[in-house]
């Protein structure tokens, strides 16, 4: 097959070549000498045409055409690096539209208001780029470059049928996507013309669709199981000053929609959490309206490859009144008319009180709009409201921690590897995966539930068969909540409109299975007894069409008398069929010969094949098109007749086609709630047995958690290990003793890399996997349910925000003060390092002291201040403890034993590590005389001194003294008093 640069019609110019290039030679990757792709300022270097008498040369002639590309403005006519430069549009003087021909201004139509999205324009068999998009094409993917021929524009073109693969391919670069198709074929204008209608020089085209990275929904070109987030942010303040935001997103695959609307603290703490845990691929903002430390905070949790779009205050992202009215004109729910809002979901009917939530809503909508994918995603109606702390139900694990603990995402290469999602994450369909993430953003808090999914991982791992029926059973599950999305869209392919059929007619012998072979109970018993009755909105489908046929040609052909209007139109088909016939039997009398057949070649049908003997034979009226030495082939009269109204019989018959199918996948979507719960109910059948899978696989030994409801927080771990280490034999395990009988905090000192940040985050990952309803990888584990898990780990700056390390690590620091309880779990790691030695040093005794005595939650404080064990020896709520080290002083080499074991490290050994490391030796012995000689400061020498003494008292229990004397005298009147005062009396009665 060739591609050749033929044009529609007279006034489009070409390069008539006499040896046309095939689709190898035209679109295969260029030799080395093509030249590099020009850039989105260079002026276009123009082909040479051949000589045909003009001697006016192609750049002369087109000199105006390209003017408006050297100097790029945008529609409103800013310049590139104006403040309010539009890269989507494109200003194009109107003495150049005047010199466009009729393909030119259909092209540049589209592409003047979508400049930085690289077009896919249809053309024949065949997608192609021109210009700039040439250009990316060439230079991204070394396809060839063609000049000129096509409407004077360099040209980059590939197959239609490898549109998916080019399209994914840009997508994965960066790039935004448009695909405009022909709106008709050839045959089609001319029977519009025949109606009557205006003819029009070109065949209609039509933008069908934008791609992006945040916003792909056919599966084909979705590289990731997990959801992908596109996400609209709209920023504000408060009355007192503090910043509030409203946020929408959707993940296009599925049409699921959530809200929010959130009230922060000045750093914005609420707002990173919602960012660390949906890391959107696309976000939607308002120009000018954002904050710096907003875009700060979605930089650290985004990818380099994240898109951002800023659309105009108003005009595009709209207010709360301009979005409410564009929800009632946009008709996406059934309404009588546009105050009837009876068929709206309930979140979209209340969010009129959250105007933040309703304005993000609203450029979400119109950039969705934009994309031309609105309808199809609005009108599910797929509408939630999110909390992303979920402060009653679940254990919050804010933005910092998720980050810290490496939860979805390392610290390494932002990557899964070595996560706890990755351990966790034993899913087999593609919903269950996202529902498991969604699980481990919000881990549960009641006890209750927690133990139903215990129970049910209990089950499952004690019943093989069981565990079996359900794997085998769900296993080769496609991804419903996408294609059942796209069945609703109208965008299903047959084949996968099918798959989905017998994936729900596979769930429902699954739910039977499970029904009558076992006896269920428990959560897994609750699940199936609520399962949705498939069995009414499958029967409909049994018969309803050739599902063969539909597999292998991707073909619904209804059963007749299900479809009137099919029916007919395969009637007449068949009779202009039985018509050739007629005519063919007619012809092999006439000519008195058998050989004489029908042969069709490319768009030519039904021509009549004669023997070339007999061809003197052939009627004067009879068309002869083509032939060989042998045959020659005609079209006679009437059969040039009948052919024609064979084409439009199949035309028409095409767009019944096409209606029919339509009709099959709304009569699906009628019963979407119902798909929709079942899709549901694998997916929670699916983490039930992801969790059960992990608790089996952890190693030895491992545990099912025991939570105990009491009055003090407890928390205790034998010989615990981190999950997530490729091997247990060689990792040191530990026990770890929080609350209870034991002290609430634990004081951690320690030689340089000596385990301290594994220990802590081990405990972490311990308690969330224990609330998550899965097993241990310890020899016990008892503790109450935790409802908070608040890290500080790491030294960071924030320069954007003129936030020096310190301020940032006092600024988390003041987060957990304020909101941990005595349930919550406060991880602090190094506190105090970014400042001065006295400056760090007195604020982590402060710290330190208030969450011991006055907040009571459980945690570890690490630190290399091994003195601060001083001011706390004797407190009842602060026990020291160490990583055992064996050290030698000779070598300077230390031997780290992993082992945490009572008591407080002699000192960091940072001389010690420093040699190991290969430091220059001379190098390490005036930093160790230097360290001996300025030891800390020498008030914390005379700390020890007097501590050794028996003389010395706590500042901070000297404040709390006061504090106490105050608040008998009833000059204090704090709330939840009696656990400090408690505290306070066992410290004094230790002195």
């Amino acid at each position: 097959m060739e591609y050749t640069d033929r044009p529609e019609n007279k006034s489009t110019r070409s390069i008539k070549s006499s040896q046309p290039s095939s689709l190898a030679s035209k679109f295969a990757a260029s030799s080395p000498s093509t030249p590099a792709a020009a850039s989105m300022s260079r002026k276009p270097k123009a082909p040479k045409l051949k000589d045909n008498g003009k001697k006016k040369s192609f750049e002369a002639e087109n000199e105006e055409r390209y003017s408006w590309l050297v100097d790029v403005r945008d529609a409103d006519g800013h310049p590139i690096g104006h403040p309010d430069y539009d890269p989507r549009t494109l200003y194009i003087p109107k003495s150049a539209w005047a010199k466009f021909t009729a393909f030119e201004t259909q092209y540049w139509e589209v592409k003047s208001k979508m400049f930085d999205t690289v077009v896919f324009f249809k053309k024949g068999k065949f997608y192609e780029l021109y210009e700039r998009d040439a250009d990316i094409a060439h230079s991204e993917f070394d396809l060839r470059l063609a000049g000129g021929g096509r409407a004077n524009m360099r040209l980059a073109g590939v197959p239609e049928m490898s549109f998916d693969h080019w399209a994914a391919s840009f997508i994965a670069k960066g790039y935004k996507v448009a695909k405009v198709d022909q709106a008709e074929t050839l045959l089609g204008k001319e029977m519009r013309e025949k109606g009557g209608k205006k003819e029009e020089k070109i065949i209609r085209r039509e933008l069908s669709c934008v791609l992006t990275g945040g916003t792909l929904v056919d599966e084909t070109m979705l590289i990731d199981e997990m959801s992908t987030f596109c996400v609209s942010v709209k920023e504000s303040t408060s009355d007192t000053g503090t910043p509030m935001f409203g946020i929408c997103f959707v993940d296009t695959a599925t049409g699921a929609f959530s809200m929010t609307e959130i009230e922060d603290d000045v750093d914005c703490n609420l707002f990173q959490t919602v960012i660390a845990q949906l890391r959107p691929k696309e976000l939607i903002l308002e120009k000018g309206c954002i904050s710096p430390l907003a875009v700060r905070i979605i930089k650290n949790n985004t990818s380099p490859g994240t898109l951002w779009n800023y659309l105009k205050p108003r005009v595009e992202f709209w207010d709360e009144d301009i979005a409410f009215e564009e929800l009632s004109r946009g008709a996406y729910f059934p309404a009588e008319n546009l105050d009837d809002h009876t068929n709206w979901p309930q979140v979209l009917k209340t969010v009129t009180e959250k105007p933040l939530a309703l304005s993000a809503l609203g450029g979400l909508l119109w950039y969705l709009h934009w994309l031309k994918i609105d309808k199809e995603l609005v009108s599910l109606g797929n509408f939630s409201w999110y909390d992303p702390v979920r402060m009653a139900t679940s254990l919050v694990l804010d933005g910092q921690s998720l980050q810290n603990l490496e939860i979805f995402a390392n610290s390494f290469d932002g990557g899964d590897q070595g996560t706890l999602f990755r351990l966790l994450n034993r899913c087999v369909t593609p919903f269950g995966k996202r529902l498991l993430k969604n699980w481990l953003c919000h881990p549960l808090q009641d006890i209750r539930s927690i133990n139903a999914r215990l129970d049910a991982v209990e089950l499952l791992n004690n019943n093989y068969d069981l565990q079996a029926a359900l794997d085998q059973g769900i296993a080769s599950l496609p991804d419903l909540e996408r294609l059942v999305s796209r069945i609703h869209a109208g965008k299903c392919k047959v084949k996968d409109f099918v798959r989905v059929i017998e994936s729900f007619e596979s769930i429902y012998e699954v739910i039977v299975k499970l029904q009558t072979e076992f006896e269920l109970r428990g959560l897994i018993g609750k699940l199936i007894q609520n399962a949705p009755q498939l069995d009414e909105c499958l029967t409909q489908w049994r018969d309803a069409f050739d599902r063969q046929k539909a597999k292998s040609e991707g073909l619904l052909i209804p059963e007749r008398g299900v479809e009137e209007d099919f029916d007919c139109s395969q009637d007449k088909m068949s009779r202009i069929e039985q018509e050739f016939g007629d005519l063919l039997r007619g012809y092999k009398r006439q000519l008195k010969s058998q050989e004489i057949s029908y042969k069709d070649s490319g768009k030519e049908i039904y021509l009549i094949e004669v023997p070339t003997r007999i061809v003197s034979s052939v009627p004067k009226n009879w068309q002869q098109l083509s032939g060989t030495q042998k045959t020659k082939r005609f079209w006679s009269p009437e059969v040039r007749t009948l052919v024609r109204e064979m084409l439009e019989a199949r035309e028409a018959h095409k767009t019944i086609v096409s209606e029919m199918q339509m009709r099959f996948y709304a009569k699906f979507d009628k019963y979407y709630s119902h798909w929709n719960k079942a899709a549901q109910l694998v997916a929670n059948l699916d983490c039930l047995l992801s969790l059960a899978k992990t608790s089996t696989s952890i190693g030895s030994p491992s545990c099912r958690p025991i939570f105990i409801d009491d009055q003090r927080s407890v928390l205790n771990f034998t010989e615990l290990r981190h999950p997530c280490y490729s091997s247990e034999h060689d990792f040191i395990p530990n026990d770890v003793h929080l609350g209870g009988g034991s002290p609430n905090v634990t004081l951690l000192t320690g030689a340089n890399a000596a385990g301290k940040s594994t220990v802590l985050r081990m405990t972490c990952i311990a308690v969330i996997m224990a609330q998550i309803g899965c097993y241990v990888p310890a020899e016990s584990a008892c503790l109450t349910a935790v409802d908070r898990i608040m890290t500080r780990l790491g030294a960071n700056d924030n320069i954007f925000a003129g936030q020096s390390t310190f301020y940032v690590e006092l600024a988390e620091t003041k987060k957990m003060l304020s909101q941990a309880t005595n349930r919550s779990l406060l991880v602090l790691d190094e506190l105090g390092r970014g400042g001065s030695s006295s400056d760090g040093f007195a604020i982590a005794e402060s710290v330190l002291h208030h969450i011991a005595t006055h907040i009571g939650s459980l945690g570890f404080f690490a630190t290399h201040y091994g003195t601060l064990a001083a001011s706390f020896c004797g407190h009842p709520e602060v026990e020291p403890k160490r990583m055992a080290i064996l050290v030698d002083e000779v070598e300077r080499r230390v031997t780290f034993l992993y082992r945490l074991e009572n008591g407080v490290s002699p000192g960091s050994f940072g001389m010690h590590v420093a040699s190991m490391c290969g430091i220059d030796e001379r190098i390490v012995d005036e930093a160790e005389i230097a360290a001996k000689e300025f030891e800390h400061t020498s008030q914390v020498k005379k700390l020890l001194e007097t501590t050794n003494d028996g003389q010395f008292i706590p500042l901070g229990l000297q404040s709390d003294f006061s504090w106490l004397m105050k608040l008998v005298a009833g000059q204090k009147a704090d709330l939840d008093s009696a656990q400090s005062i408690h505290t306070i009396l066992k410290a004094i009665d230790h002195l």
